[in-house]
């Protein structure tokens, strides 16, 4: 409740800036802020799309973000085209000392008027919006959100060989790293690569299996943990190491079983053949490199 009365009164204090702001034509509030059926909590963000004549004054000063307190710090976009209709926007992603945290996106009347006669939105209106300022009648008949975005569909056949295929790629570089004891690079390949690139497909497959391809994914993992069942997510956990190599010999091997486990599930789910052959060839070959004689280290 207390978080809800917060969010409240952030959502009035934006509405009455952008209110006395001639600039700003139109405000929208999107994401999990605007989305019933997202979980937020008192450090959700604030998604905020700001609807302006002329994006350039909000970049080139930036003073207009001290009107919601003392920025902490901020990053900042290059002006970029947005993908879909290539027209120039900007975002700015901004913490506050109070603890507020406020994501700016600035887009033109341009792009906010095409947008409104599509039939179907954007991903990133489709996941939540709400329209909190509207001074033009900008964003009348713009469809209404199916909270469906990011959602994702059953893997095919190729989608799913490749995941392992390319997760397997990576396991004979991260134990030669680990064999000239190079921590930074078995980091980035292992926790980095591995894990959210292949790793983490395959968990936000297993999660939808159960769900019945139903459930957003959450960006970066985000509430995997509750979704997975607890006993492969206590298994990820057991992939990650500190700072010895020796532990990080056992997190490269706990993060195959962990890949072979669910990818083999998944395959009989859906009807595949999970190719147990490339699998213990490439774990096969790493162990080697474990016990290769370590006097030839350089």
């Amino acid at each position: 409740m207390k978080d809800k009365n917060q969010a409240n009164k952030v959502i009035q204090q934006l509405i009455q800036w952008a209110e006395k702001q001639a600039l700003v034509r139109a405000m929208l509030l999107t994401s999990s802020r605007a989305n019933p059926r997202a979980t937020v909590d008192v450090f959700s963000d604030y998604d905020v799309i700001l609807v302006v004549p002329d994006i350039h004054p909000f970049f080139e000063t930036r003073s207009w973000l001290q009107d919601f307190g003392e920025v902490l710090v901020s990053y900042w976009d290059p002006i970029h085209p947005e993908p879909d209709y290539g027209i120039e926007i900007f975002s700015s992603v901004n913490q506050y000392a109070n603890g507020l945290d406020i994501d700016f996106s600035i887009w033109p009347i341009e792009l906010m008027r095409l947008i409104t006669k599509k039939s179907t939105l954007p991903e990133y209106l489709d996941i939540g919006y709400s329209t909190l300022v509207d001074k033009d009648h900008l964003t009348d008949g713009m469809q209404t959100p199916t909270y469906s975005a990011y959602i994702p569909k059953p893997p095919t056949e190729e989608i799913f060989y490749k995941v392992i295929e390319d997760f397997f790629s990576d396991v004979p570089y991260v134990a030669k790293c680990l064999w000239r004891e190079e921590l930074m690079p078995v980091k980035w390949n292992l926790d980095y690569d591995m894990k959210h690139n292949f790793l983490r497909p395959m968990l936000e497959w297993r999660m939808e299996l159960d769900q019945n391809w139903s459930m957003p994914t959450g960006n970066l993992g985000r509430g995997l943990k509750k979704q997975l069942p607890s006993r492969i997510w206590a298994e990820l956990e057991r992939t990650y190491a500190a700072s010895g190599i020796e532990e990080n010999w056992d997190a490269l091997f706990r993060t195959i079983n962990l890949f072979r486990e669910v990818g083999i599930e998944i395959a009989e789910r859906l009807g595949y053949t999970y190719p147990l052959e490339i699998d213990q060839r490439i774990t096969a070959y790493a162990q080697s490199v474990k016990n290769y004689n370590k006097e030839s280290r350089p």
